[in-house]
């Protein structure tokens, strides 16, 4: 498992990236007169702004639980993420805004070499940023990096198209084709923020988490002789933190202590199985709790 500063260090990173490569491409922009570069500027700018939010919520996220946040700060990361999903649409909405207004006007010729070259050099970047953020992110699980990490992916696909509409300009002469590709830039960003937003509103929701970690929280209940049945298990996520918790049916005979020992049996092993989880796991004798759920509630619990 990765230190908690690994997932800062590499937020860092991303900050560093972004400062200089929205310097590059501003600077581009404004030589050549290209919207799809000027709109890669304020992509990357955008992009900045979002690894700040990750650098600061990856360092909450890692806070370990007070009186206050009994269940961590884990959500935090999802915050973000859900934050920069939206900044993502509002990079998209400037970007579609002025595309447009320079197919309505007098299109001016381009000067596309420092463009291109500041979006190869971009697009070069990026992958090697991204690819470290994406290892950092499935390592640590943190929600937070994954999102920086899209981010900078859709700056790839966005960065290359850019190159290919310049190249095109550059034969053909036509400059409108650089506004066509700015607006096709604004499609694929759009379509990268729609994904970011329903990921991070799952764990701000408390969806439940994913079919294969419940089947090893299952596995682990189903192949202990001593669960005659279970119960009322719910999950979410929060963060990179996992949280479990089940009513697990156990021999009326038992003793307290037997009971106790037998729990935490179970709850260590999903720990060990489920990196980062928080087990909970209520334990009720088998016989009593079949008739008290038919009685009460109309439900057989039996398995």
């Amino acid at each position: 498992m990765k230190r908690p500063d690994a997932k800062v260090r590499a937020a860092r990173v991303s900050i560093y990236s972004n400062t200089l490569l929205t310097t590059l491409k501003l600077v581009a922009g404004v030589a050549t007169g290209s919207v799809s570069v000027l709109s890669e500027a304020v992509h990357s700018a955008n992009d900045l702004v979002a690894s700040f939010i990750a650098f600061f919520s990856v360092r909450i996220s890692d806070r370990p639980a007070d009186q206050r946040h009994p269940y961590g700060h884990g959500k935090v990361e999802s915050m973000s993420g859900l934050i920069e999903a939206l900044l993502i649409f509002g990079a998209a909405a400037y970007i579609i805004v002025e595309a447009v207004e320079r197919l309505r006007g007098q299109a001016e010729p381009l000067r596309v070499g420092p463009g291109l070259a500041v979006m190869v050099v971009s697009a070069v970047t990026n992958v090697l940023v991204a690819r470290y953020l994406f290892r950092v992110a499935r390592q640590t699980d943190s929600v937070a990096l994954l999102a920086d990490a899209e981010h900078l992916r859709t700056d790839v696909v966005t960065s290359v198209g850019v190159v290919v509409g310049l190249a095109l300009v550059a034969l053909t002469g036509l400059s409108e084709i650089d506004a066509i590709v700015a607006l096709v830039v604004a499609a694929v960003i759009c379509r990268a923020a729609y994904r970011l937003t329903r990921e991070a509103l799952e764990p701000l929701m408390d969806a439940g988490l994913p079919e294969g970690d419940l089947q090893v929280v299952r596995s682990v209940l189903d192949a202990e002789p001593g669960v005659l049945a279970y119960h009322k298990l719910r999950t979410r996520k929060s963060g990179s933190s996992r949280h479990v918790d089940a009513h697990v049916l156990m021999d009326d005979h038992l003793s307290l202590v037997e009971a106790h020992e037998l729990t935490e049996r179970l709850e260590d092993r999903i720990r060990e199985l489920l990196p980062r989880a928080e087990v909970m796991l209520h334990t009720e004798p088998h016989d009593a709790e079949v008739e008290h759920q038919l009685e009460f509630h109309g439900r057989n619990i039996a398995q």
